[in-house]
């Protein structure tokens, strides 16, 4: 079946982790061994494995800060850095593009004819040799990468149909996870041009107070792209039923994230993940079905690879090609089959189509 996933760090992989994608992950896997980090050598994203998983379509992150607070390879002494990083990972998706790995889906028509695309494969026996390019929405992880809100349109020309203002800390144009700070003094301005423009809001990462202010000032059709339920898994990273039932109100989605930190209460980062398995992630995503009422507001959005590997995954699960398991195990739940492909694909389309379609 088609999946999609909501969130995909691919660019920051391939440049800041200097990863070939083209590779399969157990290459990069050899390549890594013995490399010092988290991470390294227990990647699970590559996009051999995305065609095997039938991950046909992602929306594919920039993701660079500059919060004063640095990081390497990802939070910048300055803005320009920011933007200077956000530009080489677009530009290395344009990249897959030009080699024909990949194709960047900009518009409502785009999208039909890549969907109908796999489809045809699919219903053709899903030969991996035949594999259509793989479908990326680019989305940016946190604004900071745009110098100020008039330049919003230079980066959807290039490309960008989602946005998250923030990420981390105290963002350029939000408050954001780990923090109590609400929007900036740019962030009104860029919401305002955002629904103007008809980029999508992503609410993913806003602290709590940034998450109602937003609310209130975006007009457009909003989403959070992996996010989970802190019902479930109680810390400021994930949202409050409030939260998510706001967003389910506004006809959003949810795409459930494969972090172990956001599905184990009280998990801390080098622990080990052997008592989160993959029916742990399809709790978070049967949490947001049964506040809908329906199976209408719950995706997918991984964050695989997302700053870490299979020590920080589902311990069941190996690469993203193990999403091909998703199907029964929602089935096993008494999810029905329309059910599951509004879950794995259907969502995540019909968001999109509805911002699109004119």
């Amino acid at each position: 079946m088609l999946i999609v996933d909501g969130h995909l760090d691919l660019s920051w992989n391939a440049l800041q982790w200097n990863r070939d994608l083209r590779q399969s992950a157990y290459t990069i896997r050899a390549n890594e061994a013995g490399l010092p980090g988290k991470g390294r050598a227990a990647n699970t994203v590559a996009l051999p494995e995305m065609r095997r998983g039938r991950v046909g379509l992602c929306f594919a992150t920039l993701l660079a800060r500059s919060t004063s607070r640095k990081v390497a390879h990802l939070d910048f002494e300055s803005q320009a850095q920011a933007y200077g990083i956000a530009q080489g990972q677009l530009a290395y998706y344009r990249g897959l593009e030009l080699a024909g790995h990949a194709r960047i889906i900009e518009n409502a028509a785009s999208l039909r004819a890549h969907i109908a695309e796999w489809d045809a494969w699919e219903a053709a026996g899903a030969d991996q040799a035949t594999a259509p390019p793989l479908g990326f929405v680019i989305a940016m992880e946190g604004a900071d990468p745009i110098r100020k809100p008039d330049q919003l349109a230079a980066w959807r020309e290039a490309g960008l149909r989602l946005l998250g203002p923030t990420h981390y800390g105290p963002g350029r144009y939000a408050g954001g996870t780990g923090t109590e700070l609400g929007l900036t003094e740019l962030g009104a301005p860029l919401l305002r041009e955002m629904t103007r423009l008809g980029i999508l809001l992503d609410m993913t990462h806003l602290s709590d107070q940034a998450f109602w202010e937003a609310a209130k000032r975006y007009e457009g059709p909003l989403l959070a792209s992996h996010n989970n339920c802190r019902a479930l898994a109680p810390h400021q990273r994930q949202f409050s039923d409030e939260q998510l039932q706001f967003i389910i109100g506004r006809g959003g989605v949810v795409g459930a994230a494969f972090d172990v930190w956001m599905l184990q209460p009280g998990f801390t980062r080098g622990e080990s993940n052997q008592t989160v398995v993959i029916d742990t992630v399809i709790d978070h995503i049967d949490h947001i079905c049964q506040l809908a009422g329906n199976s209408k507001h719950a995706a997918i959005g991984s964050d695989l690879d997302g700053g870490f590997g299979r020590e920080q995954s589902p311990c069941d699960l190996d690469t993203i090609a193990d999403f091909q398991r998703l199907p029964g195990k929602l089935a096993e739940r008494g999810y029905t089959a329309d059910d599951i492909a509004d879950i794995l694909h259907g969502n995540w389309l019909r968001l999109l189509f509805a911002a699109w379609d004119d």
